[in-house]
């Protein structure tokens, strides 16, 4: 767009909201039309690279970047655009292009958020289990784990599988299911007339699928796994709490309802990220009281939301807690979510030539031991009320994966942080490298009792999590993790390359 081109001068809002408009359809692949200005801008379902790709623009158009949060600080873009214009006016008027719009989050007080309303409570505290479910309820199907989920319980099971999806007809939901299955190498047609849509919304009320099927679902269905979360990198607590947050209240109503439902809840091991299980070992049936210091809005939703399915528990409903780390491609053929965090940072480091010198270990679960785990840990009578840690059992260095890289052929160096982050700024310069999208994202600074993305995760900030119980538990299943070793990296850096994902040109 022209617009982009007038960094020096101030701009109005009808002229930021032309923008936006017309940047959001274009990284949606819709038309400008299809872009409501007065629509949530969660809505729309940015991912993050998106969302940092939009940043990255705005620092082109407006000269001075925008804190990636502030984007959902403002309900839509219609209210983003007037607050930018007046931003771009102030910068202006004092002369100072290096401006940045702080990122003023407010602190949500996470004990006060996980309330679970007292009417869901299961009807009652005999509850026999179903050791060969008919029917399961599963959320977050046309995700990357979800995908890897349903192939498990069809594998493992006789049951129908009814998936929650947000569709326009039954038809488009079923049809999105198919998609990503075979995206992901795992449609085979036998599982036609056993996978079943559910259209809904998990953000809303009844799961958006009104009452009368609500009562039929907690009439029917056996178990439940609930894998479905909004995971943006970007988003405060605020705009994700719907989904993560209420939606987990919503799916403990239905385990509640007619009859009592086991709930097998997939959460992450970000439920200890507060500053205070810094460099401490983390235990299965530890408590994690801790939410201080938790920044990531994401973060924040799953902290709540476990709250809330253990409480449920404490209620007597049949809970299991999954808690898996990053999550790797698929061990023996490589299939992976190439739009998550970590292929987008090996990606654009490489492009880069550079790596960060950071004390960082490589600690992520392939998704078939995510996957497989997840469903042979539910279906043991002994697993209620427990959690588990689906995290590496043998995690190695980040210098391990340079080490192969090198040896891969790729020219790869290793510079201290700053000097990598200082690097970033001046060489990456186009949305070529992915980098370049996460770029407001990598270099936002904090105070020093915050953590940031690159704290997280390049750097040794975290928690050690322990999975020896769950090692235990999975004893004689025949579910192993694979090694993180040469044999690992080949499989997933073949698929990236067949994929188009990596060139061995870049």
């Amino acid at each position: 767009m022209s617009l982009s081109n007038t960094a020096n001068q101030p701009h109005s809002a009808e002229d930021i909201q032309t923008f936006l408009v017309s940047n959001i359809a274009e990284l949606l692949k819709v038309e400008t039309d299809e872009i409501d200005i007065q629509e949530n801008l969660e809505n729309y379902g940015l991912s993050s690279a998106q969302a940092m790709m939009i940043v990255s623009r705005l620092e082109d158009l407006l000269g001075f970047q925008p804190s990636p949060v502030l984007l959902w600080h403002y309900p839509n873009i219609e209210s983003l655009s007037q607050r930018l214009a007046e931003e771009s006016e102030d910068t202006k008027v004092i002369g100072d292009s290096n401006s940045v719009i702080k990122n003023t989050t407010p602190v949500v007080d996470l004990k006060a958020e996980a309330v679970l309303d007292s009417s869901i409570r299961p009807v009652t505290l005999s509850f026999q289990p179903v050791v060969e479910p008919e029917r399961i309820f599963i959320t977050g199907g046309t995700g990357f784990l979800g995908a890897f989920l349903i192939e498990e319980l069809l594998q493992q099971t006789q049951a129908t599988i009814y998936c929650l999806v947000r569709a326009a007809n039954v038809e488009e939901g079923k049809n999105k299911l198919i998609k990503n299955l075979r995206q992901y190498a795992l449609w085979d047609d036998s599982f036609n007339s056993r996978i079943i849509p559910v259209v809904g919304d998990l953000s809303q009320p009844l799961l958006g699928i009104g009452a009368e099927q609500f009562q039929m679902l907690a009439t029917n269905i056996d178990t439940i796994y609930h894998s479905a979360a909004l995971l943006n990198y970007v988003y405060p607590y605020s705009a994700l709490k719907a989904a993560n947050v209420l939606g987990t209240q919503e799916i403990l109503k239905l385990a509640c309802q007619i009859k009592v439902k086991p709930v097998h809840y997939v959460s992450s091991v970000a439920v200890f990220e507060s500053n205070a299980y810094a460099g401490k070992v983390v235990k299965e049936d530890d408590e994690f009281e801790h939410w201080q210091g938790i920044h990531l809005g994401y973060s924040q939703t799953k902290w709540v939301a476990e709250k809330l399915v253990k409480i449920a528990g404490d209620r007597g409903l049949p809970i299991t807690i999954h808690r898996p780390p990053l999550i790797a491609g698929h061990s023996q053929t490589g299939v992976s979510n190439t739009h998550d965090f970590i292929c987008l940072m090996a990606k654009g480091c490489l492009q880069m030539g550079s790596f960060p010198e950071v004390d960082y270990m490589l600690d992520m679960s392939p998704v078939d031991y995510v996957s497989k785990a997840i469903v042979y840990l539910s279906r043991q009578k002994e697993s209620i009320g427990k959690a588990f840690h689906l995290q590496h059992p043998q995690p190695v260095p980040l210098t391990v994966l340079v080490d192969w890289v090198r040896s891969f052929g790729y020219p790869v160096d290793v510079i201290s942080y700053d000097a990598w982050q200082e690097k970033l700024i001046n060489n990456v310069t186009s949305a070529e490298n992915p980098l370049y999208t996460l770029r407001p994202f990598l270099l936002e600074r904090r105070s020093e009792e915050q953590l940031t993305i690159p704290d997280l995760y390049l750097k040794a900030r975290r928690p050690e999590i322990s999975c020896e119980d769950t090692l235990n538990a999975l004893a004689g299943s025949g579910v192993i993790c694979a090694p993180i070793d040469s044999k690992l990296f080949m499989t997933y850096t073949a698929y990236l390359i067949e994929s188009g994902f990596l060139n061995l040109a870049d």
